[in-house]
Protein backbone atom coordinates (compact mmCIF):
# COMPACT_ATOMS: atom_id res chain seq x y z
CA UNK A 1 0.00 0.00 0.00
CA UNK A 2 1.03 3.56 -0.92
CA UNK A 3 1.88 6.02 1.75
CA UNK A 4 -0.85 8.51 2.11
CA UNK A 5 -0.48 11.55 -0.11
CA UNK A 6 1.64 14.07 0.99
CA UNK A 7 -0.34 17.66 2.34
CA UNK A 8 0.38 19.89 -0.33
CA UNK A 9 -1.01 22.74 -2.22
CA UNK A 10 -1.42 22.00 -6.23
CA UNK A 11 -3.34 24.19 -8.29
CA UNK A 12 -4.54 25.66 -5.25
CA UNK A 13 -5.97 22.24 -3.98
CA UNK A 14 -6.54 22.28 0.27
CA UNK A 15 -7.16 18.73 1.24
CA UNK A 16 -10.46 17.95 2.91
CA UNK A 17 -9.94 16.03 6.19
CA UNK A 18 -13.03 15.59 8.16
CA UNK A 19 -15.40 12.80 7.39
CA UNK A 20 -18.52 14.57 8.50
CA UNK A 21 -18.06 17.07 5.62
CA UNK A 22 -16.89 14.81 3.09
CA UNK A 23 -20.60 12.24 3.89
CA UNK A 24 -22.35 16.04 3.89
CA UNK A 25 -21.16 16.59 0.27
CA UNK A 26 -21.74 13.39 -1.47
CA UNK A 27 -25.03 13.06 0.51
CA UNK A 28 -26.00 16.18 -0.98
CA UNK A 29 -26.10 14.97 -4.55
CA UNK A 30 -29.61 13.97 -5.93
CA UNK A 31 -30.00 10.29 -5.59
CA UNK A 32 -30.25 9.09 -8.98
CA UNK A 33 -28.13 6.54 -10.79
CA UNK A 34 -26.75 9.68 -13.25
CA UNK A 35 -23.28 8.89 -13.77
CA UNK A 36 -20.84 11.23 -11.72
CA UNK A 37 -17.42 12.91 -12.11
CA UNK A 38 -15.03 13.64 -9.09
CA UNK A 39 -12.88 16.52 -10.13
CA UNK A 40 -9.45 16.67 -8.07
CA UNK A 41 -9.73 13.66 -5.93
CA UNK A 42 -6.70 14.27 -4.22
CA UNK A 43 -6.37 11.75 -1.00
CA UNK A 44 -10.07 10.15 -1.95
CA UNK A 45 -11.58 11.62 1.01
CA UNK A 46 -15.09 11.87 -1.09
CA UNK A 47 -14.04 9.22 -3.62
CA UNK A 48 -14.78 6.39 -0.63
CA UNK A 49 -17.99 7.17 -0.54
CA UNK A 50 -18.51 6.92 -4.38
CA UNK A 51 -15.88 4.34 -5.50
CA UNK A 52 -18.27 1.47 -5.50
CA UNK A 53 -20.74 3.48 -7.53
CA UNK A 54 -21.03 1.45 -11.24
CA UNK A 55 -20.85 4.93 -13.37
CA UNK A 56 -17.87 6.72 -10.98
CA UNK A 57 -14.90 8.46 -12.49
CA UNK A 58 -12.83 10.82 -10.78
CA UNK A 59 -10.25 12.89 -12.93
CA UNK A 60 -6.87 14.32 -11.46
CA UNK A 61 -4.09 16.05 -12.87
CA UNK A 62 -2.13 15.08 -9.94
CA UNK A 63 0.40 11.70 -10.39
CA UNK A 64 1.01 10.87 -7.04
CA UNK A 65 -2.94 11.35 -6.01
CA UNK A 66 -3.41 8.83 -8.84
CA UNK A 67 -1.19 6.62 -8.24
CA UNK A 68 -2.21 6.37 -4.58
CA UNK A 69 -6.29 6.24 -5.52
CA UNK A 70 -5.39 3.03 -7.92
CA UNK A 71 -2.94 1.42 -5.25
CA UNK A 72 -6.00 2.20 -2.93
CA UNK A 73 -8.49 0.84 -4.91
CA UNK A 74 -7.13 -1.76 -7.12
CA UNK A 75 -10.30 -3.20 -8.59
CA UNK A 76 -11.17 0.25 -9.59
CA UNK A 77 -8.64 1.28 -11.51
CA UNK A 78 -10.33 2.37 -14.32
CA UNK A 79 -12.17 4.60 -12.57
CA UNK A 80 -9.14 6.70 -11.88
CA UNK A 81 -8.22 9.12 -15.05
CA UNK A 82 -4.59 11.21 -14.71
CA UNK A 83 -6.42 13.83 -16.84
CA UNK A 84 -7.00 17.71 -16.15
CA UNK A 85 -10.73 17.96 -16.28
CA UNK A 86 -10.70 21.03 -18.07
CA UNK A 87 -8.93 19.67 -20.99
CA UNK A 88 -10.75 16.49 -20.73
CA UNK A 89 -13.26 15.39 -23.36
CA UNK A 90 -16.78 15.09 -21.43
CA UNK A 91 -18.47 13.91 -24.84
CA UNK A 92 -18.23 9.85 -24.09
CA UNK A 93 -20.16 11.10 -20.59
CA UNK A 94 -22.85 12.96 -22.64
CA UNK A 95 -23.35 10.29 -25.07
CA UNK A 96 -24.28 8.33 -22.50
CA UNK A 97 -26.96 11.01 -21.14
CA UNK A 98 -26.23 13.53 -18.23
CA UNK A 99 -24.03 13.18 -15.26
CA UNK A 100 -23.33 14.85 -12.36
CA UNK A 101 -20.47 16.61 -10.73
CA UNK A 102 -18.63 16.73 -7.65
CA UNK A 103 -15.94 17.42 -5.94
CA UNK A 104 -13.19 19.83 -3.70
CA UNK A 105 -12.27 21.90 -6.26
CA UNK A 106 -8.74 23.24 -6.61
CA UNK A 107 -9.71 26.83 -5.77
CA UNK A 108 -7.35 28.51 -8.75
CA UNK A 109 -9.17 26.83 -11.31
CA UNK A 110 -13.12 26.56 -9.64
CA UNK A 111 -14.07 29.55 -11.82
CA UNK A 112 -12.92 27.92 -14.84
CA UNK A 113 -14.43 24.38 -13.46
CA UNK A 114 -18.05 26.83 -13.70
CA UNK A 115 -17.37 28.01 -17.34
CA UNK A 116 -16.83 24.28 -18.54
CA UNK A 117 -19.75 23.34 -16.28
CA UNK A 118 -21.63 26.24 -18.13
CA UNK A 119 -20.33 24.68 -21.63
CA UNK A 120 -22.14 21.59 -20.64
CA UNK A 121 -25.02 22.84 -18.99
CA UNK A 122 -27.52 20.30 -20.82
CA UNK A 123 -25.42 17.59 -19.88
CA UNK A 124 -24.65 18.51 -16.60
CA UNK A 125 -27.89 17.83 -14.14
CA UNK A 126 -26.10 18.60 -10.74
CA UNK A 127 -23.36 20.06 -8.98
CA UNK A 128 -22.01 19.73 -5.46
CA UNK A 129 -18.28 21.10 -4.93
CA UNK A 130 -16.55 22.89 -2.18
CA UNK A 131 -15.27 26.49 -3.37
CA UNK A 132 -13.31 29.14 -1.37
CA UNK A 133 -16.40 30.85 0.13
CA UNK A 134 -16.02 34.19 -1.39
CA UNK A 135 -16.70 32.44 -4.39
CA UNK A 136 -19.09 30.17 -3.71
CA UNK A 137 -20.98 33.14 -2.32
CA UNK A 138 -20.36 34.97 -5.36
CA UNK A 139 -22.01 32.42 -7.58
CA UNK A 140 -24.91 32.24 -5.40
CA UNK A 141 -25.56 36.02 -4.89
CA UNK A 142 -28.80 37.99 -5.85
CA UNK A 143 -29.18 41.25 -8.23
CA UNK A 144 -28.29 44.49 -5.90
CA UNK A 145 -25.16 43.47 -4.25
CA UNK A 146 -21.37 44.06 -5.05
CA UNK A 147 -20.80 40.46 -4.88
CA UNK A 148 -23.33 39.53 -7.81
CA UNK A 149 -21.07 39.36 -10.84
CA UNK A 150 -20.42 37.23 -14.47
CA UNK A 151 -20.69 33.53 -12.58
CA UNK A 152 -23.89 34.73 -10.81
CA UNK A 153 -26.03 35.85 -14.22
CA UNK A 154 -24.52 32.74 -16.30
CA UNK A 155 -25.03 29.96 -13.75
CA UNK A 156 -28.21 31.25 -12.08
CA UNK A 157 -29.80 31.43 -16.35
CA UNK A 158 -29.32 27.56 -16.26
CA UNK A 159 -28.87 26.42 -12.61
CA UNK A 160 -30.91 26.66 -9.15
CA UNK A 161 -27.69 27.66 -6.67
CA UNK A 162 -27.79 26.67 -3.24
CA UNK A 163 -25.60 27.90 -0.58
CA UNK A 164 -25.25 24.86 1.80
CA UNK A 165 -22.85 25.34 4.61
CA UNK A 166 -19.68 27.39 5.53
CA UNK A 167 -16.78 25.13 5.78
CA UNK A 168 -13.71 26.03 8.67
CA UNK A 169 -10.26 26.53 7.38
CA UNK A 170 -8.83 24.09 9.85
CA UNK A 171 -10.53 20.92 8.64
CA UNK A 172 -8.29 20.69 5.68
CA UNK A 173 -4.65 20.36 5.41
CA UNK A 174 -2.66 21.97 4.50
CA UNK A 175 -5.20 24.73 5.94
CA UNK A 176 -5.97 27.74 3.38
CA UNK A 177 -5.92 31.33 4.41
CA UNK A 178 -9.74 31.43 4.09
CA UNK A 179 -13.06 29.81 4.53
CA UNK A 180 -15.01 27.62 2.01
CA UNK A 181 -18.11 26.88 1.28
CA UNK A 182 -20.14 24.15 -0.45
CA UNK A 183 -23.26 24.63 -2.97
CA UNK A 184 -25.03 22.95 -5.17
CA UNK A 185 -26.23 23.44 -8.65
CA UNK A 186 -29.23 22.01 -9.73
CA UNK A 187 -30.51 22.36 -13.26
CA UNK A 188 -33.34 24.43 -13.92
CA UNK A 189 -36.24 24.18 -16.64
CA UNK A 190 -34.80 26.48 -19.09
CA UNK A 191 -33.37 24.70 -22.24
CA UNK A 192 -32.81 27.84 -24.01
CA UNK A 193 -32.63 31.24 -23.32
CA UNK A 194 -35.34 34.13 -25.04
CA UNK A 195 -32.69 35.83 -26.95
CA UNK A 196 -29.43 34.91 -28.69
CA UNK A 197 -27.31 33.35 -26.11
CA UNK A 198 -24.03 34.28 -27.49
CA UNK A 199 -24.77 38.02 -27.37
CA UNK A 200 -26.56 37.47 -23.89
CA UNK A 201 -22.97 35.89 -22.87
CA UNK A 202 -21.35 39.17 -24.17
CA UNK A 203 -23.52 41.55 -23.26
CA UNK A 204 -23.07 40.11 -19.40
CA UNK A 205 -19.43 40.13 -19.69
CA UNK A 206 -19.20 43.63 -21.02
CA UNK A 207 -21.39 44.63 -18.57
CA UNK A 208 -19.44 43.86 -15.49
CA UNK A 209 -16.74 44.45 -16.84
CA UNK A 210 -17.34 48.07 -15.99
CA UNK A 211 -19.23 47.51 -12.96
CA UNK A 212 -18.82 50.65 -12.18
CA UNK A 213 -20.93 52.82 -15.16
CA UNK A 214 -23.81 52.69 -16.44
CA UNK A 215 -24.46 49.35 -18.95
CA UNK A 216 -25.23 52.22 -21.58
CA UNK A 217 -21.42 52.98 -20.94
CA UNK A 218 -20.06 49.32 -20.87
CA UNK A 219 -22.50 48.02 -23.81
CA UNK A 220 -20.98 50.31 -26.68
CA UNK A 221 -18.95 48.24 -27.40
CA UNK A 222 -21.62 45.77 -28.68
CA UNK A 223 -23.98 48.01 -30.09
CA UNK A 224 -21.35 50.64 -31.82
CA UNK A 225 -23.31 53.54 -33.22
CA UNK A 226 -26.88 51.94 -32.83
CA UNK A 227 -29.21 53.64 -30.93
CA UNK A 228 -30.06 51.04 -28.33
CA UNK A 229 -34.02 51.73 -26.13
CA UNK A 230 -33.99 49.67 -23.47
CA UNK A 231 -34.87 51.32 -19.53
CA UNK A 232 -31.87 48.67 -18.36
CA UNK A 233 -29.06 50.99 -19.89
CA UNK A 234 -28.92 53.91 -17.34
CA UNK A 235 -28.74 51.06 -14.21
CA UNK A 236 -25.53 49.33 -13.57
CA UNK A 237 -24.69 45.68 -13.84
CA UNK A 238 -25.25 44.18 -10.60
CA UNK A 239 -28.83 45.83 -10.37
CA UNK A 240 -30.00 43.40 -13.24
CA UNK A 241 -31.68 40.34 -13.21
CA UNK A 242 -31.38 37.34 -15.49
CA UNK A 243 -34.51 38.11 -17.36
CA UNK A 244 -33.38 41.50 -17.58
CA UNK A 245 -30.17 40.97 -19.04
CA UNK A 246 -31.99 38.86 -21.65
CA UNK A 247 -34.07 41.61 -22.49
CA UNK A 248 -31.42 43.77 -22.83
CA UNK A 249 -29.80 41.76 -25.29
CA UNK A 250 -32.67 41.23 -26.98
CA UNK A 251 -32.75 45.71 -27.33
CA UNK A 252 -29.29 45.80 -27.92
CA UNK A 253 -29.92 43.03 -31.06
CA UNK A 254 -32.98 44.61 -32.17
CA UNK A 255 -31.23 48.10 -32.70
CA UNK A 256 -28.07 46.76 -34.38
CA UNK A 257 -30.41 45.15 -36.74
CA UNK A 258 -31.83 48.43 -37.82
Amino acid sequence: MASPVKAKKHLGQHFLTDLNIAQKIVNALPQDELPILEIGPGTGVLTQYLIDKENFTAFDIDQESIEFLKQKYPQHEDKIQHQDFLEADLAPFASKGQFKIVGNFPYNISTQIMFKVLEHRNDVTSLVGMFQREVAQRIAEKPGTKAYGILSVLLQAFYKIEYLFTVSEHVFNPPPKVKSAVIRLTRNTTNALNCNEELFFKVVKASFNQRRKTVRNSVKVLSGNAVVESRYLDKRAEQLSVDEFVALTNSIETAVKK
